[in-house]
């Protein structure tokens, strides 16, 4: 599958299944939230796990970049917290790392 769709799924399944432990942990959720968390954290591997690269390690490396900007944008539009200069310059850099990452030349 395509990094460009795949990330962005993932993301979001991560965030969703982090978001949810966190809820429960943190605000006294019902612990019910854990079976959601956990099928969503699933998801989120088998997600990343489509991306076809010869290095998992750099599948992975390129992700953290979408992560980095999805768990932006979950603050802001999931919890009301909007970012702050200093979140967008951080995700702007991890966002060119992501694609210096995922589109350098390889020597192979």
């Amino acid at each position: 599958m395509n990094a460009v769709i795949v990330y962005p799924l993932a993301a979001l399944a991560e965030i969703a299944g982090c978001f949810a432990i966190w809820a429960w942990r943190r605000t006294g959720a019902s612990p019910l939230w854990i079976l959601p968390g956990v099928l969503s954290l699933v998801a989120f591997a088998w997600l990343l796990a489509q991306v076809q690269t010869p290095a998992a390690g750099r599948s992975f490396a390129a992700y953290g970049g979408i992560y980095v900007a999805a768990s932006i944008l979950w603050m802001w539009l999931i919890e009301g917290q909007r970012p702050d200069r200093w979140d967008l310059i951080g995700t702007a850099a991890t966002l060119v790392g992501a694609a210096i990452i995922l589109g350098g030349a390889r020597d192979t």
